[in-house]
């Protein structure tokens, strides 16, 4: 979801300019095995469509399932498939891609030939104000990937106990003044509650000493990051998805993630790690196959978009991808 570049100015007709994030790596690191007629790819993380839109264009044999829980991401997604010519090849569904197992049932899909994750908020999600996930403009407080979701930043901002709240931005956003923020907003929540990210943003830049807002970006980025974590369990979701992923996969199917910051790239080195391990006990003299890895790994650690592209696109700055082959059937 994190893919895509600035998108048109707010009440534009033009659509959005959709520049997705390590495309032609996505395309490398998959293809291989989404090459055959009727090899079916899940984007878990549909989006605006970049990455289907290339793999359905460098495979013809390929169908893909594009999985997203934004409406407007669906909608808009859909109108660049039709306008490409590729309705017929791709199915689109509101979900979540924790929910890939159920989906996959659903339609009676077996096993994949390839999944991708594209993680963190889209440009879309981030260049209309009304969503709230920006800072750089006053928005409502809401942060939802899924706007009918129950719960929104402002109700995690003004009902988490301080010590809740200090936790989430600690873990989430790796924020060391995650208590003395929390704190603040504690206080001023008493007084009224907040209601937009404008006066959430000031807050927080108050909050942090002033030599240290002197680097690093926005003061605010941090805590806005962990607020759209905590709002939309997104590392729960990774986690939960991640290994049903890799068990959807055929023999010689791929799985490839892109992620934009430590917490999840962290995750997915984990998982993939794990499935790459060779889990004969250590006291015995010879490898058992049974025990042999799932996974071969197809990246050196988290691979980096190059210097023209994060030129071109800087929301490619602090993206990763790691990527993998199913290499045998779980015992």
């Amino acid at each position: 979801m994190s893919s895509t570049g600035p998108a048109a100015a707010p009440g534009s007709s033009q659509p959005p300019v959709h520049v997705p994030v390590l495309l032609d790596r996505v395309v490398e690191l998959l293809g291989p095995a989404c090459a055959a007629d009727g090899a079916v790819m899940v984007d878990a993380t549909l989006g605006l469509a970049g990455h289907t839109l290339a793999m359905l264009e460098a495979h013809p044999g390929l169908r893909v399932v594009g999985l997203d829980r934004d409406p407007d991401a669906r909608a808009e997604a859909t109108r660049r498939i039709e306008a490409a010519g590729h309705a017929g090849r791709v199915t689109v569904v509101p979900a979540v891609f924790d929910e890939l197992p159920e989906v996959l049932d659903r339609l009676g899909i077996a096993e994949v030939q390839g999944v991708l994750f594209d993680l963190g908020v889209s440009s879309l999600q981030l260049d209309r104000p009304d969503r709230g996930f920006s800072y750089s403009t006053d928005a409502p407080l809401d942060m939802r990937m899924d706007p009918g979701a129950p719960r929104t930043a402002a109700d995690v901002v003004n009902t988490y106990p301080p010590r809740e709240l200090a936790r989430v931005l600690r873990v989430y956003g790796e924020e060391r003044f995650a208590s003395r923020i929390a704190a603040a907003i504690d206080r001023e929540r008493a007084r009224e509650p907040f209601a937009g990210t404008a006066r959430l943003a000031e807050l927080v830049r108050e909050a942090i000493p002033a030599a240290t807002r002197r680097t690093g970006g926005h003061p605010a980025k941090r805590t806005f990051q962990a607020l759209r974590i905590e709002v939309n369990d997104e590392l729960g979701a990774l986690e939960r998805a991640l290994p049903a992923a890799i068990d959807a996969l055929a023999v010689g199917g791929r799985v490839a993630v892109i992620t934009f910051h430590s917490l999840e790239d962290r995750i997915v080195k984990q998982t993939l790690a794990a499935g790459a391990a060779d889990r004969t006990p250590p006291d015995l003299p010879v490898p058992l196959p049974e025990h042999g890895p799932v996974l071969r790994l197809l990246t050196r650690g988290g691979e980096a978009a190059g210097p023209e592209e994060t030129a071109g696109n800087p929301r490619a700055a602090s993206a990763r991808v790691r990527a993998a082959e199913r290499i045998r059937r779980a015992a």
